[in-house]
């Protein structure tokens, strides 16, 4: 094997070991699957994983970006900080001193293919409402 096959080798098995790390898992909702990628690869601001998402999960939801953008989510992020947060509780473990999810709580509830709705996981956060201020408040 000279040294050209064995890099191309090399490349064509990083590329696929990407892949799977990267799949969605069976019937994974989008934000199951974001949280996942972010925890093990962080956000570089912008939706990378939610387009990979919708490219391999729903390819025919086509304005899932511009959807997410309306709740504020203009990266991966911010799907958690402006959109959507868990509906079961997160433990703090004494030892480590982390959150973690609740034993109970073992990934995605699952979602049918296709859809781009979220798991029971997780439920929209109320919208942001900031205080209205009157010219006379500035004085």
């Amino acid at each position: 094997m000279s040294v050209d096959n064995g890099v191309r080798t090399l490349e064509i098995e990083l590329a696929s070991l990407a892949q799977d790390l990267t799949a969605p898992g069976p019937h994974e909702c989008v934000l199951c699957y974001v949280n996942r990628m972010l925890v093990q690869f962080g956000c570089d601001t912008s939706l990378r994983w939610t387009r990979r998402w919708r490219a391999l999960q729903a390819p025919r939801a086509t304005q899932l970006e511009r959807r997410i953008g309306r709740d504020g989510a203009f990266c991966d992020c911010e799907l958690f900080t402006n959109g959507w947060d868990v509906t079961v509780a997160v433990e703090h473990d004494p030892r480590t001193g982390e959150d973690r999810w609740p034993d109970d709580v073992r990934g995605c509830r699952g979602v049918r293919n296709g859809t781009t709705q979220p798991c029971t996981l997780w439920a929209r956060r109320a919208p942001q409402r900031w205080p209205v201020r009157r010219r006379s408040d500035w004085d």
